[in-house]
C-alpha cells in the first residue's frame, strides 16, 4: 500500500532541534514508511499516537488514517513519551 506523509507543525519544530545527520536518518526512515509499515515500527498501548518508529535513539510518533501517515512528534528517546 501507498501511504502519504502529513507532519503536524509540532513534528517540524521537533525537527529543527534534532542534529542534520540525525534528522537526514529520520526522514530516510519516514520516506520508507511511504512503502509498507516495515522498520522498527511499534504499535504503542493506550496512547495517541497510536505508532512509534525507532531511528537510533529517537522516536517518531505518528498515526494512519487512511492512506495517510500523519507524523505528530519527532523527539530523542529520553523524552518522547512525557
Amino acid at each position: 500500500m501507498l501511504y502519504k506523509i502529513a507532519f503536524k507543525p509540532q513534528s517540524l519544530k521537533d525537527g529543527k532541534k534534532i542534529p542534520k545527520k540525525e534528522l537526514e536518518r529520520i526522514f530516510e526512515k519516514i520516506e520508507a514508511l511511504k512503502q509498507d509499515m516495515f522498520g522498527d515500527v511499534k504499535r504503542l498501548t493506550n496512547t495517541e499516537p497510536e505508532y512509534r518508529l525507532r531511528v537510533g535513539s529517537y522516536r517518531i510518533l505518528f498515526e494512519v488514517e487512511g492512506k495517510v501517515i500523519v507524523v505528530y512528534r519527532i523527539r530523542h528517546r529520553k523524552d518522547v513519551y512525557r
